[in-house]
């Protein structure tokens, strides 16, 4: 673990960790609106059939001009199991019966509707344009709108599957490049699409993209920063989705244009493309896999951004080999996806991260469905979800660093099971107690998220760190699929989605307290660094017995 001195020599926070931060976070709040894009460019307005006494200028001349367009709304539309105006059925032909005070709900049949084969009629006066209306995803066509989202986290957890094994093979920072045009390019297309697959498509490589930058990102953090300020870099890494939220909501409310808004949060990786040239390779990585030369331009680069001129001349090749020599007689061995869940040092490590990353987007997106109680204004609503976050994640920041990564990852999930399986106890008369325990419920899962971006991180050595950050995504994206399915149990008992969404989280929490603590320790560069630790770790809790033992021979 020699890289962790090189990293103090040539600044492990300095200059450049502040532009790095810079760098790498503001994108991560552009990434946020990619997410919660489709709360606002796939929101369903109000709607109707097209009728011709209502939208046919034609039709409208023959109509007496004592009857209102409220008169013309009666005759031509059926009223809804809401009894407001159906939005899937028309009549064949005006009611005019239904004009009579003395006339009822049940003067016509159903047999004089029909469906809306002209087409629909859309409010548009909260949005000017959605795909729901561009592609009429209403009506028979209502299941297309949850597909386009359930393709856009499919694509997600396909991009942490590649994304992950590729960096530990290929550089953080040029598969993170590539991740940035990616999303570029496809969310630029996206708001061209011609027909709604096109669009599903362009959506699923955008959020391969996310994936991709999301674990990208947080490796780069965690990779050039001192032990002491890793959870600092980290928590500000997670509190870019926070800040994000809001600002999907403010950009959504400025633009209520479907193919605008998807240009506005998709334009800008351009801009990150172009820059993310300047961003370093992790040295740690290019040392661990025998890139020494570009390795050794890294450091020397850091270190004239953080003003260690000294150390920038003293860095030189055989300065690397000698720090790093049982690092690189070991690191160079290829390490696989079976390396997680064979080594014995590493299975607990990988069973156990990946079902808190499982945990966290199961419940997320459990919750989520329960937020619409906070307030009917959908870009109030994202804003409160950013807000709750912040307080959280800096709280977090502050137990990482007094109680260490353990017991706050496990608090934190058992925190939040707690909250979700006490609303129900709660009737569903008091409002305000169910939105607050959802609140605090919600903000458990925000340090919990902290949490594990550190802690994953701190687990697993240089060598394999993507390829777990990957698995951890890949479970995140999965139970993001799933959390929403969980609602469908309501049929069989009220409570019973809750116990889920509550039962998971508390189960990941108690699990974690079997994770070793990592909390000042180096990073790990090879599963031997791993497996070193744990034979520390077990010689320092060997009891008494053990030595007398020894003694005997």
């Amino acid at each position: 673990m020699a890289f962790s001195e090189l990293l103090d020599q040539v600044g492990g926070l300095g200059r450049f960790q502040v532009l790095q931060v810079v760098a790498l976070v503001v994108p991560i709040m552009w990434l946020t609106t990619q997410s919660m894009l489709e709360n606002f460019s796939a929101a369903v307005p109000s709607h109707r059939c097209w009728v011709p006494l209502l939208d046919n200028s034609t039709a409208q001349a023959s109509v007496p001009g004592t009857l209102g367009p409220k008169d013309l709304l009666t005759v031509s539309i059926p009223l809804g199991p809401n009894q407001e105006p159906h939005q899937c059925l028309r009549f064949r032909q005006p009611q005019w019966q239904l004009l009579d005070p003395n006339a009822t709900a049940t003067n016509w049949s159903k047999a004089a509707t029909e469906p809306c084969v002209d087409g629909w009629v859309y409010d548009r006066s909260t949005f000017t344009s959605t795909i729901v209306a561009k592609w009429d995803l209403v009506c028979d066509s209502h299941a297309l709108k949850p597909m386009a989202q359930s393709v856009y986290l499919s694509g997600s957890l396909v991009g942490a599957a590649v994304c992950g094994h590729t960096s530990d093979r290929f550089g953080r920072r040029l598969v993170l490049t590539w991740n940035y045009l990616q999303m570029a390019v496809s969310g630029t297309a996206a708001a061209f699409a011609p027909t709604f697959p096109a669009y599903c498509l362009f959506r699923f490589l955008a959020a391969f993209g996310v994936a991709g930058v999301m674990m990208n990102t947080s490796t780069l953090l965690m990779e050039w920063t001192s032990a002491r300020a890793r959870a600092l870099a980290m928590t500000l890494n997670s509190l870019g989705f926070s800040f994000g939220q809001v600002l999907m909501a403010a950009v959504a409310y400025g633009v209520r244009d479907w193919a605008l808004l998807q240009l506005a949060v998709s334009a800008p990786f351009f801009l990150c493309f172009v820059y993310s040239w300047w961003l370093a390779e992790s040295a740690r990585w290019l040392l661990i896999t025998g890139r020494l030369e570009r390795g050794l331009r890294e450091l020397r680069r850091v270190a004239a951004i953080n003003g260690k001129r000294a150390v920038e001349d003293t860095l030189t090749t055989e300065v690397l080999l000698s720090a790093m020599q049982e690092e690189l007689s070991v690191g160079q061995a290829p390490a696989s996806l079976g390396a997680l869940v064979c080594t014995p040092g590493l299975r607990l490590r990988t069973c156990i991260s990946t079902l808190c990353w499982f945990a966290f987007g199961f419940t997320f997106y459990g919750l989520a469905l329960d937020l619409q109680a906070l307030g009917s204004s959908i870009f109030l609503l994202q804003v409160l979800i950013g807000v709750v976050d912040i307080p959280a994640k800096i709280g977090s920041l502050l137990l990482l660093n007094r109680l260490g990564r353990r017991p706050t990852q496990a608090g934190s999930l058992v925190l939040s099971g707690l909250c979700i399986l006490a609303n129900m106890l709660v009737p569903y008369e008091m409002g305000a107690l169910r939105s607050t325990l959802a609140v605090l419920g919600l903000g458990g899962l925000g340090a919990g998220f902290t949490c594990i971006s550190v802690y994953t991180g701190e687990l697993f050595p240089t060598v394999l760190r993507m390829t777990a950050v990957g698995l951890g995504q890949m479970a995140t994206r999965g139970g993001a699929i799933l959390g929403p399915l969980v609602r469908l149990l309501a049929v069989h008992g009220r409570s019973l989605p809750l116990l889920v969404y509550g039962g998971v989280p508390m189960l990941s929490g108690l699990a974690a307290l079997l994770l070793p603590e990592t909390q000042s320790l180096p990073l790990p560069d090879t599963i031997q660094d791993v497996q070193n630790q744990t034979v520390k770790k077990a010689t320092h809790s060997t009891p008494g017995p053990t030595v007398l033992k020894s003694t005997h021979f």
